[in-house]
């Protein structure tokens, strides 16, 4: 009998041990443990915050969605004078290249400068500041600040915004 009551407060104790806290699978949180990281694709600010994590995540499979097949980056050839571009393969290659040689990038967005968002919100011209540090692996580290001028578009307000023109207002 005594046994009988041993084991019944046994399993009750190992009842209340089991249902308390384990340190190896903490309590769920309220919301969207995703929320602060993946941005709504559908909102300017949520284009931005993806842009980021793939900068800072270094992935090339978050970056692409983000970029329109019709993508034109454009720059200032400051030895040269003039402005230069290229297009979606172009941006693709550079940017693989960018987050196989870096260590470390981070990206922090600034103030928008300017918002327009036009053509039955599909299109959004986007200026805005940055500060940008890459590490490289032999210990270089660069880093810039300035302004992005994008066009973002879409085909319906029900679809990602992506980054159809992009002209880089940097001091990088």
């Amino acid at each position: 009998m005594i046994c009988l009551q041993f084991h019944r407060g046994a399993v009750l104790v190992l009842l209340l041990i089991s249902a308390a806290c384990n340190p190896f699978a903490p309590a769920l949180e309220e919301g969207d443990p995703f929320g602060d990281f993946l941005g709504d694709p559908r909102t300017v600010e949520g284009f931005f915050t993806n842009f980021r994590n793939a900068y800072e995540l270094r992935d090339l499979s978050l970056y692409e969605p983000l970029i329109d097949s019709a993508f034109v980056f454009v720059y200032t050839d400051f030895g040269a004078g003039i402005e230069r571009e290229w297009g979606f393969s172009t941006e693709l290659e550079s940017t693989r290249r960018l987050f196989e040689n870096a260590v470390v990038v981070q990206l922090q967005w600034n103030q928008v400068i300017s918002l327009q968002v036009f053509e039955e919100n599909t299109k959004a011209a986007v200026v805005r500041g940055f500060n940008l540090t890459i590490g490289l692996e032999g210990g270089d580290i660069f880093r810039g600040d300035g302004n992005v001028n994008f066009l973002l578009a879409r085909m319906d307000t029900t679809m990602a915004w992506r980054l159809r023109r992009w002209r880089d207002e940097s001091e990088l």
